[in-house]
Parts: structure tokens; sequence; C-alpha cells
């Protein structure tokens, strides 16, 4: 069904059109071909002697943790090469799910992403955009884009999210990802983005530090660990051994009160050198990209749903693109960092330092993880209650709800990560390089 529930929104005006923008697949609807051609005219997108004539398909499509999507097929009066009939349409909103629509607001640096991306010198593939606006007072928008044919022609089928089991070898998609973001943040850093990259995403370091807030106190936090304990002793079979053991989750404890404490300068070192600090995507999950091949063989990639865009610590993107990755994958961490400081340097950016970037790795993989991701627990059981009976991650019961599968093996992966690397130690080579005492 494309109607939302009563009394939601149907239209808003846009920030930067000024077009009444539909909040909704019906509303979409009915402002029908008219709509688009004024939207896509004013985007750029198409030109003043064409319109489209007729919207032959308008379907629900299902996928990702926030707005609506839709699958649109256009009819133009005059086709033409480049020009696609077949779209992608993404609202910001989802009125019938609230846990999925308070990240509405996300589309905001999608649709400055989508302006940014027609401009000649934006070094990577990303999908046409053909109308993005937003309305950011009640964080109602619309984008819409060139639909990626997966499975046809060159294009490889989609890459389903958590799901690397289900490919014979994960690893060069991830090379392939890891040197696309590379490359985005190398242009960026030599000056090859159009001046419109730093108007469009500028850097607020103060912001950067406020942002995702781990939001308890001492006692909370113990507690949020106590119930961490709990699901893994209910629900062992869910996780990996190393992350259950009653030694592990006492380090954890630990730990995390520390980094508690130790937050604020932990997140000022994340940003204090400026050479580490990009346009980036933040969500490169395998999902979120498309995959083709070379007349060569070589492997190669776009990035779709740029949620989060914005200058950003580019461990930042290291983790957004590898905490949905199988966790043999994070077994190739050391090729994964040399890939992309080689990539970032090739493309003109500074010479980074892989030591260094490994430990910004760990120390926004534990405050971030702290800030969002500790409740995963109770979100998998109140989701999908059956989830304590199944017979591990994998299970196909997981395949009823696409959040609970994928919060539970970020959720993994994050803890995963602190098992293998010992945070505490991180931590503590970040408050020596400081100036603080360690506590």
């Amino acid at each position: 069904m494309l109607n939302p529930d009563p009394g939601s929104l149907n239209f808003v005006r846009g920030d930067t059109f000024g077009l009444a923008i539909p909040a909704h697949g019906e509303a979409l609807r009915s402002a029908g071909a008219a709509f688009l051609t004024d939207a896509f005219r004013r985007f750029g997108s198409l030109s003043r002697d064409n319109r489209v004539v007729a919207i032959r398909r308008c379907e629900p499509f299902r996928g990702g943790n926030s707005g609506h999507k839709l699958l649109l097929s256009l009819q133009y009066a005059h086709p033409q090469d480049g020009l696609h009939s077949e779209l992608f349409v993404k609202f910001s909103r989802d009125f019938s799910d609230a846990f999925r629509d308070r990240r509405r607001h996300e589309l905001d640096a999608e649709v400055r992403l989508a302006a940014l991306s027609r401009l000649p010198s934006f070094p990577i593939s990303v999908p046409t955009a053909y109308f993005a606006d937003f309305q950011r007072e009640s964080g109602t928008g619309l984008l819409i884009t060139q639909r990626i044919a997966f499975g046809s022609g060159r294009i490889e089928p989609t890459r389903p999210k958590c799901m690397d089991h289900e490919i014979a070898d994960a690893l060069p998609y991830y090379r392939t990802i890891v040197s696309t973001l590379a490359r985005l943040a190398g242009a960026h850093k030599a000056g090859r983005l159009s001046a419109q990259a730093d108007a469009y995403f500028p850097f607020d370091a103060e912001a950067a530090c406020a942002a995702d807030p781990i939001a308890c106190d001492e006692r909370g936090m113990r507690e949020r660990v106590a119930r961490y304990a709990s699901f893994a002793a209910r629900c062992p079979q869910l996780l990996p051994h190393p992350v259950a053991t009653p030694r592990f989750i006492a380090r954890l404890e630990r730990d995390a009160v520390r980094f508690l404490q130790h937050e604020s300068t932990v997140k000022q070192f994340l940003h204090a050198d400026g050479d580490y600090i990009a346009l980036c995507h933040y969500n490169a999950n395998i999902d979120n990209a498309w995959f083709w091949r070379e007349g060569s063989g070589a492997l190669r990639c776009g990035l779709l749903d740029w949620g989060r865009v914005r200058q950003m610590n580019v461990a930042y993107a290291l983790w957004g693109c590898l905490c949905a990755a199988d966790l043999s994958i994070w077994n190739h961490l050391e090729e994964l960092l040399g890939l992309f400081v080689r990539e970032l340097r090739a493309c003109g950016g500074p010479r980074l330092q892989e030591s260094k970037l490994r430990l910004y790795l760990d120390l926004y993989v534990a405050t971030m993880g702290l800030a969002t991701l500790t409740d995963a627990p109770a979100l998998v059981l109140s989701r999908l209650p059956q989830a304590a009976d199944a017979r591990g991650p994998l299970d196909p019961l997981f395949g009823r709800d696409d959040v609970v599968r994928g919060f539970l093996h970020v959720f993994t992966a994050f803890l995963s990560l602190w098992q293998r690397h010992d945070f505490g130690a991180s931590l503590d080579q970040a408050l020596a390089a400081t100036g603080h005492p360690s506590g």
C-alpha cells in the first residue's frame, strides 16, 4: 500500500526550490507527471523542451531502516540518451513506524550530496540525481535518482547487508568499497572537489564532538553492561563465545566506564588532526553499493544511500563500511587500512599513518557503540521475541525483521572488535597523547 497512516503530512514546501513536495507515495502519485516535470526542470535534470508525460509504475520498495521507498517508471515526451526512465524514490518519512521515522533528518545530507554529485569534479560513481529537496523544520524530504539495475548487464545482483556468508569470497568487495571511500576523501583533501563541497558540508569540530553522546552516568553504564550480560546468558547461541564470557564482560564494564569518564577528551582527540578529516560516506555497507567488472576483470563499485554524509574522521567511514561485514573480514583489517592509506595518498590526499588510523577506529567504535548500540539486545527481543529460541544469528527467522538482523550483527561486530583490540589499551594511548592521566 502507498497510503500512510491517517493524519500524516501530504505535502511540504521544500527549503531549496520552494515546491510543494510529496511526503509519501500516494501524494507523489496524486501530484503526477506535472509535478515531476516541474521538479526535474528546476533541479536541472530535464530540459525545458522535454516533460514527463506518464507514470508507468509506482510501487513500494521494502528495505533500509528509514523512510519509505518507491520504484518509479516514467515516460518522457522525448526519450534521450542518459535520461533514465527507471527511477528510485526515497522519502525521509515513515508515518507507520516511529522507529524508522526517527531517522527522517538524515535525508537532509543526502539531498545536499545529490546536488554536489552532479558536478563534473565528483570523483566516484553515484546514481544520477533527478530531484532532491528537504524541509528541515519537519524533517520531510524527497530524493529521486536513477535506479540501479542490479543483476542486469555487467551490474552484479544486490548484496544484502549482514549476509556475507552467501558470497563465496566477500573480501574483494570490501577492498573495492574501501578504495572508493579513499578516492572520495583523497579528492576532497586535494581540493579537487568544487568549493561547494565545503559549502554544503562545512566541518564544525564542536558539533562533531557533541554528536552521538553517551547518554548515561556511571551507574547507568554499569546497568547497560549488566543487561548485556543477562542477554548473553539467555541467548549465548546468538553471540561469538569470546564476547559472552564473564571475563570479557568484566573488562567491557571496566573499560566502558572509563570511556564514559573520558568521552570529551576522546572526541576532541578524534577531531584534532585535520589530515584525517574529509568528506566521507558514513554508511558504505555492502548493500549500499553496486558492483560491476571492467573488461580487465577488475571489480568496481558505486555508492548509494548517503545518509549522514559529512566531513568526519575517515575512521568513521571505515567502520561504516565494515560494521555489517562478516566477522572474518576483520581478520584483514591491516590490509584494508593499508589500502585506504595508499589510495587516499595516490588521489592527492595527505600521507596518513596506519597505526594512527587504527587507533582512531578503536576510539570511535568504542564511543559510538556505547552511545548507540548498547540497547541492541532489548531491541532484538522486543521486536522479535522468537530470537531467544533461534539456532544462531543466521537462523532464517531473522529474515522477518531486517532491523533486528542488522542491529544484532553490528552489535556483535562492536563487541568483537572490543574483544580483539583491547579498547582499554587504546584509550590509554589516546590519553597519553593528550597529556591526560589514564585514571
